[in-house]
């Protein structure tokens, strides 16, 4: 039985995705994918970006194996093996720098400390370099009407986790500005996500 897992919505918004990397990414350098779940993702980008060094992370063990599965299968030298990282423990990550953080789809399904750590943590390996954080999934914007699908997805989220839920992007740049960050784009994505922009000072 194969250790590889899948997730449909990464097929579906790995394109979009994609498109708004490629106006963010650097030339060059070491991107640190927090939460990289399946690992899907990861092979798509580091396949896409050959010229950027992959390093994907994830603090579930059945991950690190499908992440590990999916990368036997790439031949490229620029995804890196994947490491146990938790989001909500910054010090102790496994990672001593990268140019560029991104985080998919993780911060309305963990607790928010998770977000917390994923700021302390992204101020601190990107320093003051001007290195980005981009954030990808469906958030709460004030003066944005919240799609009513986003309102139901926040309704079952917190129904299975009280700590889960869609958060406010305002929170997020507050959180962002305790760090030194500040956000520096928005993009409006397919099926009501965005993605977040955030640059260290």
């Amino acid at each position: 039985m194969s250790v590889k897992q899948h997730a449909p919505a990464a097929l579906r918004n790995r394109e979009p995705i994609a498109e708004v990397l490629a106006q963010e990414l650097p030339a060059s350098g070491t991107v640190l994918e927090i939460a990289s779940g399946t690992g899907e993702h990861a092979v798509f980008f580091a396949e896409r970006f050959p010229a950027l060094d992959w390093q994907p992370s994830d603090p579930s063990g059945e991950a690190l194996a499908s992440i590990s599965a999916y990368r036997a299968d790439y031949t490229g030298d620029n995804l890196a093996a994947p490491v146990m990282l938790d989001a909500a423990a910054p010090a102790t990550w496994p990672v001593a720098a990268a140019d560029v953080i991104v985080c998919i789809n993780m911060v309305h399904i963990s607790p928010w400390e998770a977000t917390i750590g994923l700021f302390v943590g992204a101020a601190r390996l990107l320093g003051a370099s001007g290195g980005r954080l981009i954030l990808y999934g469906p958030y709460l914007e004030q003066g944005v009407e919240t799609a009513p699908s986003n309102l139901q997805f926040d309704a079952s989220l917190k129904a299975r986790n009280p700590l889960w839920g869609l958060r406010d992007a305002e929170e997020l740049d507050r959180l962002a500005a305790q760090q030194g960050m500040v956000r520096s784009a928005r993009y409006a994505l397919p099926a009501n996500n965005i993605m977040l922009v955030y640059r260290s000072n």
